[in-house]
């Protein structure tokens, strides 16, 4: 009976075998391959999603500026003009502040505001993920002329 229980001991206090080391970490990177795909695309639609809307209210303080001003900033003015009051022809007559803080997109640029627009009176738009004008997937271009 003594020898039984010793070899119990010696066998839970060896460890872990190579192949059960392997086993473990090939399940392991079976579950990596499948799950991390999946949350690298929630990464980039989450992205997409807090351009439109930043892109949204941007448009909303742009026309709360026009119907102060009668006209919405120039694009020398740009979305600058939301912030501070335009020293720049044409200064807004009725100016006031329309935002606290001007966003960069999710990618870490800047918007681009056209005034005139190419899609509408005005634009404001990101360049997506690679900064460039068009581009599909993450690199599209998100725009105020889309839903």
């Amino acid at each position: 009976m003594k020898s039984i229980s010793q070899s119990m001991r010696r066998r839970l206090q060896a460890g872990f075998t190579l192949i059960e080391l392997m086993v473990v970490l090939l399940i392991i990177g079976v579950l990596a391959a499948l799950i991390v795909p999946n949350v690298l695309d929630r990464a980039d639609d989450a992205r997409v999603t807090a351009a439109k809307t930043d892109v949204n209210n941007l448009m909303q303080a742009l026309k709360l500026y026009r119907l102060d001003n009668q006209r919405y900033p120039t694009a020398e003015q740009g979305l600058q003009a939301l912030l501070t009051k335009p020293t720049t022809a044409p200064v807004p007559p009725n100016w006031k502040s329309y935002l606290d803080l001007l966003p960069n997109d999710p990618w870490g640029k800047p918007y681009v505001y056209l005034n005139p627009g190419i899609k509408g009176e005005v634009d404001v738009m990101s360049l997506g993920a690679d900064g460039q004008a068009g581009g599909e997937g993450k690199n599209a271009d998100i725009g105020s002329w889309q839903p």
